[in-house]
């Protein structure tokens, strides 16, 4: 695609990587196929090529941003299914992140999604503030349908919604030394996962050791900055990786790394590309690159190692595997945990339109509530098609996402293989045992 931005605009290294990016694009749609917001409204506009278009003549210009732009820009989920198409590599999330960045430096929006953006970014990635609203969002929780019918408040009543209707289920998350260590790895303690599902963080724990790591959490670690990052809050998303930097370092330059693992895939996704966000700091460019390396997802990391021997504990288990956006278009992490999960002993099925978002996408469900209710309802129906026992997915948002649209248990993929290799069963959403 053809460009005019001047010679002081490439100055800027954020615009000149924009520019890169557009400059790729041939226009030939082939990312309209597979792009959820498309699919669902037919719109070119709400589609790849139709953002980048818009994208590309708000940056040439370096116009004040239109409401009519905003809203397609808000429409799309970053579940990058774009990127797995594009014949020429077309980085769309680097271009996406840099316009939202734009966005939010130059567009006023109405007051109520300025208060409703702030208190997500205030409380999302604070785990004590967000177990607060949790507890105050089930006590509200009876009011919700009279709230959904006020359009400016729907995304209130998508919080409520949300949220689980009793707190998550205590789990012990606490990693022990190993003896005769193969390895030493620290683990991302997250920001949402441990509040609504701190299983998952603790059956990594116990597989990891029983595998023979040790697993640590470094001190001063904290939200990897992803919920901010995609709503445009480029100082408070940097912030977060320089701190997670930071942390991750003291532990590779004290007793050493061998890998820095999540087990929450959109978390990985912004980790693994800290390389980027930093590369132009002087201060941090060598050390984020260092870390964005050494980061993988949990399956990523377990599909390379011996595991315990299997239990037998799930004979005959039909798995319905779900794919992050995430993981296979974000990572290009798409085998691992199918792999891992057949291994085990489990039968794996995959979903018709296993390439759409669930409608997840960090606070995607929350800010657009309608695309992401469509969204979640086809994906439920085309996993249920497949007459599993059990849904795994590998990131907290979309089992949340499915799991309230599903009487199916939704686990994460590493309390299935912990569960063959020794450990408890999975809690399903509902806290009920699952059963061989």
């Amino acid at each position: 695609m053809q460009t005019s931005f001047t010679a002081a605009q490439l100055a800027d290294p954020a615009m000149a990587a924009s520019e890169a990016v557009i400059r790729k694009c041939v226009h030939c749609g082939f990312c309209t196929a597979t792009c959820p917001t498309y699919v669902l409204l037919g719109d070119e506009l709400d589609s790849p090529r139709g953002r980048i278009y818009l994208m590309k003549e708000m940056l040439e210009t370096e116009a004040q941003p239109t409401a009519e732009v905003v809203k397609h820009i808000d429409r799309c989920l970053s579940c990058l299914s774009c990127m797995t198409t594009c014949p020429s590599g077309v980085n769309y999330m680097h271009l996406v992140d840099h316009a939202r960045a734009y966005i939010e430096q130059r567009y006023r929006r109405p007051w109520h999604e300025r208060v409703l953006r702030a208190v997500l970014a205030a409380v999302l990635p604070h785990p004590a503030r967000f177990r607060l609203a949790l507890a105050l969002a089930r006590l509200a929780r009876p009011v919700e349908p009279f709230v959904g019918k006020l359009p400016a408040l729907k995304p209130v009543a998508a919080m409520l919604a949300l949220a689980p209707p009793r707190p998550a289920a205590r789990a012990s998350a606490t990693a022990a030394p190993v003896a005769d260590a193969r390895g030493r790895v620290a683990l991302l303690q997250g920001c949402a996962e441990p509040v609504l599902r701190p299983e998952i963080r603790a059956a990594a724990v116990r597989l990891l050791n029983r595998a023979g790591f040790d697993v640590v959490f470094a001190p001063d670690e904290g939200c990897c900055g992803a919920l901010v990052h995609h709503m445009g809050r480029e100082g408070a998303s940097l912030e977060a990786a320089r701190r997670n930097v930071d942390a991750w370092t003291r532990e590779l330059e004290g007793r050493g790394l061998d890998a820095i693992l999540v087990t929450a895939s959109g978390c990985g996704t912004t980790i693994k590309d800290y390389g980027f966000m930093l590369r132009d700091d002087p201060a941090y460019a060598a050390k984020a690159a260092r870390v964005s390396e050494l980061t993988k997802d949990i399956s990523e990391f377990l599909a390379g190692i011996a595991l315990p021997a299997g239990t037998g504990a799930a004979p005959g288990l039909t798995v319905a595997y779900h794919g992050a956006c995430s993981l296979q278009h974000g990572q290009k992490v798409t085998e691992a945990p199918r792999r891992l999960l057949t291994a085990a002993g489990f039968t794996v099925r995959s979903p018709a339109e296993a390439h759409l978002c669930c409608g997840s996408a960090g606070t995607y469900n929350i800010l657009q509530p309608d695309i992401a209710g469509r969204l979640g309802a086809r994906k439920v129906t085309n996993l249920e098609r497949l007459g599993a026992d059990v849904i795994a997915t590998g990131n907290i948002g979309c089992a949340m996402q499915i799991g309230r649209r599903t009487v199916l248990p939704v686990v994460h993929t590493v309390e299935l293989i912990d569960w063959v290799t020794g450990g408890p069963p999975p809690v399903a959403l509902g806290n009920q045992p699952m059963r061989a």
